[in-house]
């Protein structure tokens, strides 16, 4: 467990280190076979990150201009600029265009509760706000992969429903009823101390194991095409970038400074677990090249929310 721990600590050089490994077992070894371990590697990436979501939280009053601004960011805005810089970068790879769309399409986990705490953010918001966008991405996301990549992709709504339901709906339902058990068993405050935290560093064995999957079916052609990942990361950035820029600018005009980091973090932290799953599940083989974007994700993510953790003060002011 403490291993586990402190590779979860650490994301921003376990992920590209799976990723290497991948890559050198896709080129050693035959890959094929690995296939079959996407659907339980992505319960296990999904269902620990669900027994902590607390959805009576969605019962809370409070937060609403903050909520509507962050669920603005997150499906009226951000969607479409993953789509249009798929269209600048990718042209003629619409798997990998489809990568960046899910990067965009799915907001907020549990970093986003992480980041908003260490930043001095407002926490109850950024609970709410992950629940709201778990829930609305589910929902949202078969309508938008049709509409904005349907004329490149076949996009089968039953299909991503049918997804949506294997990949959020199961491991949502089993992690409630896991918290529910563990709750009768250990009380809340035994829960919330003692075993909540025994399951995130869990999503991350999962994490990496996608992350390793999604590399070594793809490492024949990145070896074939090493600029592949840097013509990847690329969009990456200027997404990254263009929602930190939109977040704090609405977040320092708007809100008050806890407000403010919520909608930061509740808006530029995607669900990357769930969009690399669905690439994974919904596309077969072909959905590889989605996946390495959404893999590489986790690295500009992480790294980009470390730096900003330690720019908060400047971007919204020292706490009063």
């Amino acid at each position: 467990m403490p291993l586990i721990q402190a590779i979860t600590k650490n994301l921003s050089i376990a992920i590209p280190a799976a990723m290497v490994l991948g890559l050198v077992y896709g080129l050693v070894l035959p890959a094929a076979w690995l296939k079959t371990l996407i659907i339980p590697l992505t319960f296990l990436m999904v269902y620990p990150m669900m027994v902590g979501l607390k959805l009576s939280q969605l019962r809370e009053g409070g937060n609403a201009r903050v909520q509507l601004l962050a669920q603005g960011v997150n499906f009226g805005i951000i969607p479409f600029v993953a789509f249009g810089l798929g269209l600048v970068f990718f042209p003629d790879r619409p798997f990998a265009a489809v990568g960046l769309l899910l990067a965009g399409l799915l907001p907020t986990s549990g970093m986003t509760i992480s980041w908003t705490g260490m930043a001095g953010g407002n926490l109850p918001a950024a609970i709410k706000m992950t629940v709201l966008g778990l829930i609305l991405g589910s929902l949202l996301t078969p309508f938008y992969l049709e509409a904005l990549a349907g004329a490149e992709i076949p996009v089968d709504l039953a299909s991503v429903f049918g997804q949506i339901l294997l990949i959020v709906a199961l491991p949502l339902l089993a992690g409630q009823l896991t918290r529910a058990w563990l709750i009768r068993r250990h009380g809340v405050q035994g829960f919330q101390k003692d075993q909540a935290p025994k399951f995130p560093p869990f999503s991350t064995l999962g994490v990496l194991g996608i992350a390793f999957v999604a590399i070594a079916l793809q490492a024949r052609v990145l070896a074939s095409e090493p600029a592949m990942i840097l013509w990847f990361i690329l969009p990456l950035l200027a997404l990254y970038a263009v929602n930190y820029a939109l977040a704090v600018g609405l977040g320092r005009a708007l809100l008050p400074r806890g407000d403010a980091i919520a909608l930061t973090y509740g808006t530029v932290m995607r669900n990357l677990s769930i969009a690399l799953a669905l690439a994974m599940n919904l596309f077969g083989p072909e959905g590889a090249e989605a996946a390495l974007l959404i893999a590489l994700a986790y690295v500009v993510q992480v790294q980009s929310a470390a730096w900003s953790v330690r720019l908060a003060d400047r971007a919204f002011g020292p706490k009063s």
